[in-house]
């Protein structure tokens, strides 16, 4: 292989790696948001059962 097929070569994999870590970055702040999302709604839900206690504390069963 010459030095210049080897240049170009070793330029499309350092863009595909540079791609990938961008990739994972964004997919990193997306799952970030997304637990921050999840907090919050259970921070609520514990806001209704301090307000509500007696609700979801029973489940009535018939077979």
């Amino acid at each position: 292989m010459d030095i210049a097929g080897l240049s170009m070569s070793l330029s499309q994999t350092r863009i595909q790696n540079d791609v990938g870590v961008a990739m994972l970055s964004k997919a990193l702040d997306t799952n970030e948001e997304m637990g921050s999302s999840l907090i919050s709604m259970m921070e609520r839900s514990t806001m209704e059962q301090s307000v509500n206690p007696h609700i979801g504390s029973t489940i009535d069963l018939s077979v």
